[in-house]
Formats: C-alpha cells, sequence, structure tokens
C-alpha cells in the first residue's frame, strides 16, 4: 500500500470540471504526462482504479475510459482486478480514431503530411457506382501516401466526379485533409460524411504503398463526402496496416 500511495501521490490533487471537456480525457491528459516523464516507470503499476476516482473526484466508469485511452495509446496494459501496468513511455505512433465530426478528423491527422503519387482522368466502377457515371464515363482519381514522419500510414485514393475533378489540379492537394483543400478550392462546404469500414488483403501496390508483406491483413476506410445540397462530392478510400489501426467504443449492454 505504501507504493501506491506514493504513485497516487505523484498525481495532482483536484477535482475536474465538465466545462473543461469530457472528464476521461482530462483523466487521460493528467496520468498520461506522468506516465510519458517517466515518473510513472514501464513496468510500474499505476494506483488502483478507486484511489484515482477519488483523487480526482469522478467516477469508476471514466477513469476506467481514460485507462482505455491510454491502453489505446500504446501506454499502459489494464489488468482484470489489478492495477493497470505502464508499457511504454513513447510508443510508436499509431492511428486510432472517435470520429463525431470534421473537427475530429483533423485532429486525427496531427503531424502527417500527404505525398502525391498521381492525379488524373479513368474510368472505374466505383465512379459508376458512387456518382452515377456510365461504363465509358470517365472520373478523376488522386493517389496519395499519408505518413507521419517516416512511417507510412495509409495509402489513399479519391475519386471525384468530372465536373468537379477537372476544376482541380494536383497542385491544388496541398492539405492534408483532401476533402479541406476540395472546400477551399471550390468553396463547397461538405456537410456530412459517410463512413465505411471493411477488412482487406494487401495486393501488390498496397504492399509496395505501405511497406508490409503483400497478403498481409488492411484496414480499409472508405469516406462518402456530400455537399449541403446531398450530392456526392469526394469518395476516398484510406487503406491502413491493420496493426497500425484501432478504433475504440462503449457498447453499453441493453439487453433486459
Amino acid at each position: 500500500m505504501d507504493d501506491l500511495n506514493a504513485t497516487i501521490d505523484l498525481l495532482p490533487k483536484r477535482a475536474l470540471a465538465r466545462a473543461q471537456g469530457p472528464l476521461y480525457r482530462q483523466l487521460a491528459d493528467i496520468l498520461r504526462e506522468p506516465i510519458t516523464s517517466g515518473a510513472f516507470p514501464v513496468g510500474g503499476e499505476l494506483p488502483k482504479e478507486a484511489m484515482i476516482a477519488e483523487r480526482f473526484g469522478v467516477s469508476l466508469i471514466t477513469v476506467r475510459q481514460a485507462l482505455r485511452d491510454l491502453e489505446a495509446d500504446g501506454l499502459i496494459k489494464k489488468r482484470s482486478a489489478k492495477p493497470a501496468v505502464v508499457t511504454s513511455a513513447a510508443p510508436p505512433v499509431t492511428l486510432s480514431w472517435t470520429f463525431k465530426n470534421f473537427a475530429d478528423m483533423a485532429a486525427f491527422t496531427k503531424d502527417a503530411s500527404l505525398k502525391i503519387k498521381s492525379y488524373k482522368k479513368e474510368s472505374s466502377p466505383l465512379l459508376q457506382r458512387h456518382f452515377g457515371l456510365s461504363k465509358d464515363e470517365q472520373g478523376y482519381c488522386l493517389r496519395s501516401i499519408l505518413g507521419v514522419g517516416k512511417q507510412k500510414k495509409a495509402q489513399i485514393t479519391t475519386y471525384f466526379p468530372p465536373d468537379i475533378g477537372a476544376q482541380l489540379k494536383k497542385e491544388d492537394f496541398n492539405d492534408v485533409l483532401i476533402f479541406r483543400a476540395v472546400q477551399r478550392r471550390l468553396n463547397i462546404r461538405m456537410a456530412v460524411a459517410h463512413c465505411t469500414i471493411r477488412a482487406e488483403i494487401a495486393d501488390a501496390v498496397v504492399a509496395a504503398d505501405l511497406g508490409v508483406a503483400e497478403g498481409s491483413a488492411i484496414l480499409a476506410v472508405e469516406m462518402m463526402y456530400q455537399s449541403s445540397d446531398q450530392r456526392n462530392v469526394e469518395f476516398s478510400i484510406a487503406r491502413h496496416p491493420a496493426e497500425m489501426f484501432s478504433i475504440t467504443y462503449d457498447a453499453p449492454n441493453d439487453l433486459a
């Protein structure tokens, strides 16, 4: 108990306020600092959940959500009926998300860069399906690679209908968020993005772009962006190495 008391004393003692944002995110940020600074060493235990809850005047549910976020970041490992253990002070950059709006998408790409491979006209079943083109009618396709530092995080293929694509040039895509570059260039405001997530296997092109083995697992995230008049403006497929991407959400038990 003395070790646990010493650990809890490394944390500030104050009540959290909802006016400062979601409580679990505030708590996760507070716990993250001593982990990344080394005050909570790798292999060491965090204080018990109940002690953390009392320290900051929050519920156990809030504490557990904060710990889940830290675990998703690769900083800790939660254990059943035992305090969480620090696993890393500086984990590799990973891609995880909680998307509720376009601002969350912007936060997701922080510190990332976009390398443009090509932008040209082509025909595709995806253009037919999502933009109502005929079999031989061509739209526009942008191919790019999203990276953080030296790590390749996603191969991105983006399609535009003919009239939209014709107004864009390769040099217009100077923003890591492609939809934002389109908004700025064409003054079209995206009202909503519909997201579909699929499991795929890396073909030779995807494997080369991402530096993974051909046939390895890929997580494909499809995003259809619509304007305020409900027109399909942009369809994007981001393919990520499966081990570099995670999705975290709560599933409340609403069964009787």
